[in-house]
């Protein structure tokens, strides 16, 4: 009598495992059953108040307690619901920054590293604008017209704001030239410019091809240049101005 109180024991506990089985059995697909789109694991996010791109995930602390997860500033919710297990969502990096952003790299280093060498026959952009691909490739971000070029502009940062904008090659160092003859004799002509810095190591002028020297021979204010002749008690330094004399000045900003 035992035996059988014993084996009829078992069988009970047998019959339970199988109900718990069938209840907690593993779900091996994604797909909607049901037109609310719950699935066998819960139901799928509510697209309703969740994108595919851009979404939330909902999730439940360890009081289960509903809440979501949102995904915004630089990250995008990739959502997959139909995956060999279930539904799947991925946070990764690339999308809309809704805030303005900042990484602190004090005593770190900033780094990123795989970027490509451009090559020194390389063409830089001559016509850029703010897309993120240019040319007739897909736009990725941005407000402005593809560009048509394929070259490559420089990342610059703006010390006023710490924003990383983007310039042409072309305007990162400027450069200016201006010549003007001499009409009278010991009369030096205008030389004039609006974008002529006020910094000598920067400007570069020539008497009929001769270089002068700089502090010496010619002075710099923002915009003009001055020339100034030596006198004769400068020899051999000395030189004066006479009608015809071609006078060209260079500068970089």
């Amino acid at each position: 009598m035992k035996t059988i109180t014993n084996k009829f024991k078992l069988a009970l506990v047998a019959v339970g495992l199988l109900a718990i089985g069938s209840v907690n059995a593993q779900q091996t697909s994604g797909d909607a059953t049901a037109a609310d789109g719950t699935t066998t694991i819960g139901k799928i996010e509510d697209l309703s108040k969740s994108s595919v791109l851009n979404g939330t995930i909902r999730v439940i602390d360890n009081k289960g307690t509903k809440k979501f997860l949102q995904v915004k500033n630089g990250l995008t919710l990739l959502t997959d619901a139909t995956p060999s297990g279930g539904i799947v969502s991925t946070w990764q990096l690339g999308g809309t920054l809704t805030d303005n952003t900042y990484i602190g790299a004090a005593g770190k280093t900033f780094s990123l590293d795989g970027l490509k060498l451009v090559a020194p026959a390389d063409v830089a952009s001559t016509s850029a604008t703010d897309q993120s691909i240019g040319s007739n490739q897909t736009t990725i971000s941005g407000t402005g017209t593809a560009s048509t070029d394929t070259g490559w502009t420089i990342l610059v940062r703006d010390e006023a704001t710490g924003e990383i904008k983007k310039i042409l090659a072309t305007d990162l160092v400027k450069t200016g030239r201006l010549g003007i003859a001499a009409t009278v004799d010991g009369t030096a002509p205008a030389l004039a410019d609006a974008s002529i810095p006020a910094d000598l190591s920067k400007v570069s002028v020539y008497r009929n091809g001769a270089k002068l020297i700089a502090g010496d021979d010619y002075t710099v204010a923002a915009g003009s240049v001055t020339l100034t002749p030596q006198a004769p008690a400068n020899a051999p330094q000395d030189w004066e101005i006479y009608n015809g004399d071609y006078f060209e000045v260079h500068w970089i900003n």
